[in-house]
């Protein structure tokens, strides 16, 4: 549907430039024809000067509806052409300081923390989302989702920073994997570690993770359990818990050469997840 609106709309556009493009012949208001007389060229300036303050009315139109169909074509451009769209869309909405992250503390780490208000494409009908934060080195900054990403609406939050790694939040309904499982659910009530891993260790790297996994360790954090898991290949660690009627993956990675350089900030982020 994304790609009908946006061809109507480069459509209407092209029909309205043919409108007022100078390159066709129009004869300027004003100016008389042919053989018009000076007494026809008089009668005629009061009906130009009419004709000059509709223009100038149509031209006011003209642009707002320019602005309008420019905007469209920007987000139909971001969702069909995410390489280049996201980084426009980026630029606009991300401008200047992210919101939900704090200014640097003594070690030049932020900490994020989801704010209330922010939508997410999580379905109809469910319950407000409960915040969680995390922590990342200076000049880690957020970066637009895409509807094309592997996880689909379930990523609610990427960042990244192009030397050191990349992190995104996967958010799914608890009931997609268990109908068992109340409106307060807990990650010990979706399963052990082992099964957890091999059932949603698949849906943050694409593949099965058998004999992947390198280290898996439980931790608690003011009452609430959350499974801490290190694999390779791909160089993963996954941070899992569960709140309210949603799983939460925080996912952390990084190519061969930023795992070597930069694991041990890697792991202070993946280990600094919580559900608030």
């Amino acid at each position: 549907m994304g790609t009908f609106v946006y061809s109507s709309s480069c459509l209407s556009w092209k029909n309205l430039s043919r409108q007022v493009n100078p390159s066709h012949n129009v004869v300027p208001r004003g100016v008389p024809e042919k053989g018009c007389s000076r007494i026809k060229a008089a009668a005629c300036s009061k009906d130009d000067a009419r004709m000059n303050r509709d223009c100038e009315i149509s031209a006011g139109s003209l642009s707002r509806r320019s602005a309008i169909i420019s905007g469209a074509s920007l987000i139909s451009s971001a969702l069909l052409f995410p390489g280049e769209g996201s980084a426009v869309i980026k630029q606009g909405l991300l401008a200047g300081r992210v919101p939900g992250l704090s200014e640097p503390d003594e070690e030049g780490w932020r900490t994020y923390r989801r704010p209330d208000d922010k939508s997410g494409g999580h379905g109809v009908g469910w319950s407000p989302m409960i915040p969680y934060t995390f922590s990342v080195p200076d000049k880690w900054e957020e970066v637009p989702v895409s509807i094309a990403d592997l996880g689909g609406t379930e990523i609610d939050l990427r960042f990244a920073n192009p030397k050191e790694g990349r992190v995104f939040v996967i958010v799914a309904p608890v009931k997609r994997f268990s109908d068992e499982i109340g409106e307060e659910a807990t990650i010990e009530q979706i399963g052990p570690p082992d099964k957890v891993i091999s059932a949603f260790g698949p849906e943050v790297i694409g593949e099965n993770v058998e004999g992947k996994v390198l280290r898996s360790e439980v931790a608690e954090h003011e009452g609430r359990t959350y499974y801490q898991f290190e694999l390779e290949p791909p160089h993963v660690m996954i941070t899992a818990t569960a709140a309210g009627n949603r799983l939460y993956l925080f996912n952390v990675t990084g190519n061969g050469l930023q795992w070597k350089r930069y694991y041990k900030d890697l792991r202070k982020i993946a280990e600094s997840f919580r559900v608030v």
